[in-house]
């Protein structure tokens, strides 16, 4: 029983390894933690578990990014970066992360470019507290094949979907807030869209926003210069960032209006409880000396007119 027991005790360290061994990272469960890589062939995404230790995000994404560069440890998948790229630097401004690479990134073809972005954002946005992810090449922000900023991104960005497939569009129905004739309140519009799968709701409710009402007696409430950076939802908080242009008025109306347009309407929309509003990733802000847009916003009925003042 001795030499039995014995022999029992120096096999385990032997199964242990070998049980570790069949356990592959490509098989992902329901609860396990995960990133992205690319597939063998390098023309797609595919999960592999990966622990995220570390507490602040900002070291929680550098370690993913150091994972990155790792040789696959299996054959169903491959390294996310080329041998050549490289992460030169990665800095957390409010709930943004700005990753700058060597230029060596630009010399990826387009489609491995694109695969690598998405593989990145979507592994990134994993983190509690990294709400989007802004990419530059040594120190200049990265640029699309038509020259244009390509800006924040989540992970509402890289949904994969056939655009002929007719489940690649969706339709409904949507309730928006504009300001009235005399803007000092909020009319509702309803208003019936088709899009894209690839598009969140709460991206197509601000978009609509921007884009102003359908006729009517409602008027628009969004700076029309002003870009929409990135949206998403966490933790039923609506994060939507804006460039600065947001904060500079377009229309003779209550600066809350063009606040609680947006809260109102996302809050009615989503699943979101609350909206916060930054700039350019920065929370510490003020609309038109009026509104603190330092904390998120709760929905505020009491700037929608009632339906006697709408006629």
């Amino acid at each position: 029983m001795k030499i039995l027991r014995r022999a029992v005790f120096l096999l385990l360290p032997v199964l242990t390894v070998l049980l570790t061994a069949c356990a592959k990272r490509t098989d992902v469960g329901g609860d396990d933690s995960y990133i992205y890589s690319l597939n063998t062939d390098r023309t797609g995404l595919v999960k592999i578990t990966f622990e995220f230790d570390e507490e602040d995000p900002l070291e929680q994404a550098e370690a993913i990014l150091k994972e990155m560069k790792k040789p696959a440890s299996e054959i169903e998948y491959t390294t996310v970066f080329p041998e050549d790229v490289e992460v030169a630097e990665c800095e957390m401004s409010g709930g943004i992360l700005t990753v700058d690479f060597n230029g060596a990134y630009l010399r990826m073809e387009s489609l491995e470019e694109k695969l690598v972005r998405a593989a990145v954002v979507q592994s990134l946005v994993r983190v509690d507290g990294i709400n989007a992810v802004s990419f530059s090449v040594e120190g200049e922000s990265l640029k699309d094949g038509d020259g244009r900023t390509v800006g924040l991104m989540n992970a509402d960005d890289f949904v994969e979907n056939t655009a002929s497939s007719p489940s690649a569009y969706q339709t409904g129905t949507l309730v928006l807030y504009f300001a009235n004739e005399d803007g000092d309140k909020l009319v509702a519009q309803k208003m019936d869209v088709r899009y894209s799968s690839n598009v969140s709701r709460e991206k197509l409710i601000v978009e609509k926003l921007m884009q102003g009402p359908q006729g009517g007696d409602a008027g628009p409430v969004i700076n029309p210069d002003t870009n929409l950076l990135s949206v998403t939802i966490k933790d039923r908080i609506c994060y939507v960032n804006f460039d600065s242009t947001f904060l500079t008025g377009a229309y003779d109306i209550v600066p809350e209006l063009t606040v609680y347009s947006i809260v109102n309407s996302l809050v009615e929309g989503t699943e979101a409880d609350q909206v916060q509003i930054t700039i350019n990733g920065e929370s510490d802000n003020t609309y038109m000396e009026a509104v603190d847009l330092s904390r998120p916003l709760e929905e505020d009925m009491d700037w929608v007119a009632a339906e006697d003042d709408e006629t």
